[in-house]
């Protein structure tokens, strides 16, 4: 991305189109901020917005790997830099309620197309917000589930969840649509080929052309016969793609995510509901099917044996098992699939018991499994961060400055979280955080 293309906030309120402006400032809260991108369009008419809500608070991010679709479907996108993992259900109301009241005021939103989306932990957010904000119409839940959705008695919003075949939360996303699919919410899940991570813009792309269908669906766009046709077609193709590649559970998945955003609108979803139940019927597709729940279980189970490991010391059997699962993970076969998915799970977890024991004091149980954590996600900044904190409370001063350079090098940039982290402002410790802060991108 060409810097040239971000802009600090304007002097006033019109905002230049085509360019990715971050951060602009919220009037009543000038400690909340947001990145925001409005495409090209000629009309004066009020946009479609889309909220984003990244773990780190990294509103930009998203912004920038997915303004060609905002350009594509006409959408506002606005990335919180304040909602992150981390913060309660009522930082996130009251994050929202912020962001949400600036935007209106100082932007033409269509009041009727107001959507959430989100990554991971963010995810969770976009989801609460709908949940709890009726002017929501749609959610986008990348790499992650909120159960409360499947409680929820009603909501007037569509529900699409994406997720990587390496994700460790793929299947708490599959659960949740398999419940959903009881119900009369509109919903679809989208797979993509990935792990734990922001899905790739032609993966958001499928996303927003489900928002464009739920709108059609409710009439509050006029049904776009030129949009129906080229997204029949280019699905068919995909779809004939899959069972020449006799793939016939990705072909058996494209049907139902077809069905899904075409049904009660257009005569031409009975071609796909046909050519699923053909699939269904072959025994090729039940054995791909019973193959697959084979390796579904035996994931469970050795999620099972990794919580029984995670109650003992035992450092040699998970440098063992760090190294079995990332030399399993390697390649496109499902088997590969489940590894990755049980490589994230185990970073997740690690960070999770680290973080725990961290909070509470307890030094020498965390400094293992960060240990664990750093071998099993190398590149994951909070691994380095973690050891960081634990260096600085140990004296190693060295180690400390080290490991932190080390998750900014990796991506770490929260200013604000660095520079309230008591470990590292102890007159003590002197590890000059202007220094490393001079490093972050």
């Amino acid at each position: 991305m060409d810097s040239s293309l971000i802009l600090k906030t304007p002097l006033n309120d019109t905002f230049q189109k085509e360019k990715i402006i971050n951060p602009v400032i919220c009037v009543d809260d000038p400690s909340k901020s947001y990145a925001l991108y409005i495409p090209k369009h000629s009309s004066n008419e009020p946009l479609p917005v889309i909220y984003f809500f990244d773990p780190h608070a990294d509103g930009l991010l998203p912004l920038k790997k997915y303004k060609d679709l905002a350009d594509s479907f006409h959408f506002i996108l606005v990335g919180s830099n304040d909602s992150k993992n981390g913060n309660d259900w009522n930082d996130a109301e009251a994050i929202w309620n912020i962001l949400n009241d600036d935007v209106q005021k100082r932007l033409a939103v269509d009041p009727d197309r107001i959507y959430t989306c989100g990554f991971s932990g963010g995810a969770k957010v976009a989801t609460f917000v709908a949940l709890h904000h009726n002017n929501v119409r749609g959610v986008i839940a990348n790499g992650a589930g909120l159960e409360d959705i499947t409680t929820a008695e009603n909501f007037n919003f569509s529900f699409t969840a994406i997720t990587g075949t390496g994700d460790m939360n793929m299947t708490d996303l599959v659960s949740i649509c398999k419940i959903l699919d009881k119900s009369l919410v509109r919903h679809r899940i989208i797979f993509f080929k990935g792990i734990h991570e922001w899905a790739p813009d032609s993966t958001m792309n499928i996303a927003f052309e489900g928002l464009q269908f739920d709108a059609m669906q409710k009439n509050l766009i006029p049904q776009d016969t030129g949009f129906i046709k080229k997204f029949v077609v280019n699905n068919q193709k995909e779809i004939e793609a899959e069972l020449k590649e006799k793939d016939l559970i990705k072909a058996q998945e494209t049907c139902s995510l077809v069905t899904s955003m075409l049904d009660d609108m257009s005569h031409q979803s009975s071609w796909f509901h046909k050519k699923e139940d053909s699939i269904i019927q072959t025994s090729a597709y039940q054995k791909q099917e019973q193959d697959r729940q084979t390796l579904l279980k035996t994931e469970e189970n050795i999620k099972a044996v990794y919580q029984q490991h995670f109650q003992n010391e035992d450092e040699v059997y998970w440098d063992q098992t760090i190294a079995d699962v990332k030399s399993k993970s390697k390649g496109k076969s499902p088997e590969a699939a489940i590894y990755q998915r049980l490589n994230a799970y185990l970073s997740l977890a690690f960070y999770s018991l680290s973080n725990q024991l961290i909070n509470q004091n307890q030094n020498k149980e965390a400094g293992y499994f960060v240990s664990l954590y750093k071998k099993a996600d190398p590149n994951n900044t909070e691994a380095w961060y973690f050891s960081a904190i634990l260096d600085a409370r140990n004296g190693r001063i060295e180690e400390t400055k080290a490991d932190l350079e080390k998750a900014v090098e990796l991506g770490f940039k929260d200013k604000k979280r660095l520079e309230q982290q008591p470990e590292f402002t102890n007159s003590k410790v002197n590890i000059h955080l202007d220094e490393i802060e001079k490093k972050m991108k």
